[in-house]
């Protein structure tokens, strides 16, 4: 029985059939995941992809606490510290301190950021395609759609 098939009706789904891992959300989810990964790591091998997460949603923002990207790009405090502090190394983005409020660090894009992000987004669009390709246009806007539903 296929996915579809069971997920309208997860109840007989559940209680005829034997637990298939292929079966279930989190691991179809991993297995989409862990492609898209790879082709990045493959075409983008100098950002992870939550470093290339931050400088893009930062060009889209503008300068922004350090907390606020964070909750942006999905990453608690904690994480986002990290990929700020490594793209801070390398010189893609800056720190400050807020001018009303001295206590909140604020993030920005360095001019190299910018050029960075402007060499490597034909590459992730590319990722993107590459990711979708076994899909139909219609099906990638579905996916696109029911996947932001539940995220």
């Amino acid at each position: 029985m296929s996915i579809a098939a069971k997920a309208a009706r997860p109840e007989r789904a559940a209680a005829e059939e034997d637990y298939r891992l292929e079966d279930h959300i989190g691991f179809v989810l991993r297995k989409a995941n862990q492609r898209h990964l790879a082709l990045f790591s493959a075409r983008i091998s100098d950002l992870t992809p939550p470093q290339f997460a931050a400088l893009a949603r930062l060009e889209e923002v503008g300068e922004t606490s350090q907390n606020q990207l964070g909750a942006l790009i999905a990453m608690d405090a904690a994480t986002i510290k990290g990929v700020i502090d490594r793209l801070k190394a390398r010189g893609l983005v800056e720190l400050d301190t807020h001018k009303q409020d001295r206590r909140r660090l604020v993030v920005r894009l360095t001019g190299e950021g910018r050029e960075t992000l402007a060499r490597l987004r034909p590459l992730a669009f590319a990722i993107t395609e590459e990711t979708l390709a076994p899909l139909t246009g219609r099906e990638r806007a579905s996916l696109m759609r029911l996947l932001a539903k539940i995220g």
